[in-house]
């Protein structure tokens, strides 16, 4: 595992932000071991309090069109995600299945504050037609936006990467960060690349997409998770294994890069 930074210190904010985003390799239906290896993988990572945690789409059981048995784990890994961000005084940000009001069972994107509250859940707008997701899963609304360290961050899920509307959605609710948590197949890698980088230089924003490593019982997964900055310039890459990736998240360089070069502010239909 590489060396992971230390936090610097920020003209206005004190200290800068982090994000630690931990591609995983999501063992197939089983939530105990997909906690238990997070839970190491944060330990050895000696997170600093006050940073962003990023775990994958439905990382506690993997892609599975089974409601059932991912709903079944969702009170557990609530409970493991709340947990977590407590013992570590940071935000999580995790993929989970979860039921609306309704009772029918969405992908969802959790967040937890770092007194272990739920403050956000985004839930998945788009489903992966090719794998069955639109008929297993609620599709969500729109985007959500929630405030992090002084930055308005926006979490989306796989699939939503293909879909650069629901992206400038979330921009004209003033997001700085877009987390994206995925679990994008080997198959089109280079595509989850291009696209990663197109979301950060079109909204002149952070993009973190966080994806899944190893395989399951459909599709191989090829890691890459990505860290790109407002200008698309990638601030830190994974391989194919399991990794943490971490950089730091300056407001005033999303800021003054929107400043700076105005396009934003140019665009006819935002």
């Amino acid at each position: 595992m590489r060396e992971l930074p230390q936090p610097m210190a920020h003209p206005t904010l004190g200290v800068m932000p982090i994000v630690y985003a931990l591609q995983a390799d999501c063992v197939w239906h089983s939530p105990a071991e997909n906690h238990r290896a997070v839970h190491d993988a944060v330990l050895r990572a000696k997170v600093a309090s006050g940073s962003m945690i990023v775990l994958p789409e439905m990382f506690d059981v993997g892609f599975t069109m089974d409601t059932a048995v991912a709903c079944e784990a969702a009170p557990e890994t609530t409970a493991f995600l709340a947990g977590l961000a407590r013992s570590t005084k940071t935000l999580v940000i995790a993929g989970h299945a979860t039921r609306d009001k309704e009772g029918r069972a969405t992908n969802s994107a959790s967040v937890f504050d770092a007194a272990g509250e739920q403050i956000a859940r985004y839930v998945k707008c788009h489903g992966f037609t090719p794998a069955g997701e639109r008929e297993a899963y609620a599709a969500g609304d729109g985007p959500i936006v929630f405030d992090w360290e002084g930055l308005k961050v926006a979490p989306l899920i796989c699939y939503d990467l293909r879909f650069p509307e629901l992206f400038r959605a979330a921009t004209k609710l003033s997001a700085e960060v877009f987390v994206v948590i995925a679990n994008w197949p080997d198959a089109r890698v280079a595509h989850w690349v291009t696209l990663a980088k197109a979301r950060a230089i079109e909204n002149q924003a952070y993009v973190i997409a966080v994806n899944r490593c190893g395989r399951d019982p459909n599709y191989v997964y090829p890691g890459r998770s990505l860290i790109i900055d407002p200008k698309g310039d990638v601030l830190a890459e994974a391989g194919d294994g399991v990794e943490m990736l971490t950089a730091e998240i300056d407001p005033d360089v999303v800021r003054g890069w929107r400043r700076d070069f105005p396009a934003l502010c140019d665009a006819r239909f935002l």
